[in-house]
């Protein structure tokens, strides 16, 4: 199998691609106590079709922009999807040089999770964080207003 690059502006981690990511960066986190909502500078939720339901904004960043990209790359992921006839992934990662993004499949909706470049290691820890977060959290958090 061909190794890939390293990610460059706006790319798509799916696959292999991301579980090599999550497994280099898994070991960052070992034995230090995280709130991650504190990493979270932005989110959005999405349908299942990948329209855009609720964006929520903090002090750190007020800017929605980037969940233009997230709902490009939900639309990627599903043509992509029925194309290869691939089964869908539970998350993507979706990164540039101002920041990443974590997308997670959850039962009723995609959570979108909006990171600075370097502020936390996508770990497996942080991911299966993410997978359990119920969006009502960041409604109710103090941190955080609807967009």
């Amino acid at each position: 199998m061909k190794e890939r690059s390293a990610p460059r502006k706006g790319h798509l981690l799916v696959g292999v691609e991301i579980e090599k990511a999550l497994l280099e960066s898994s070991s960052l986190l070992e034995d230090r106590p995280v709130s991650y909502l504190n990493f979270i500078i932005g989110a959005a939720t999405f349908d299942h079709s990948g329209l855009p339901k609720e964006y929520y904004v903090t002090a750190d960043s007020h800017d929605v922009s980037w969940v233009q990209t997230i709902f490009q790359g939900l639309g990627l992921q599903a043509l992509l999807t029925v194309s290869l006839n691939l089964q869908g992934s539970q998350h993507i990662v979706i990164q540039s040089k101002e920041y990443r993004a974590i997308v997670i499949r959850q039962r009723v909706l995609y959570l979108a999770l909006l990171i600075g470049p370097s502020e936390v290691p996508l770990s497996q820890e942080f991911v299966r964080w993410a997978e359990a977060l119920d969006p009502r959290t960041l409604k109710n958090h103090e941190r955080f207003s609807v967009a």
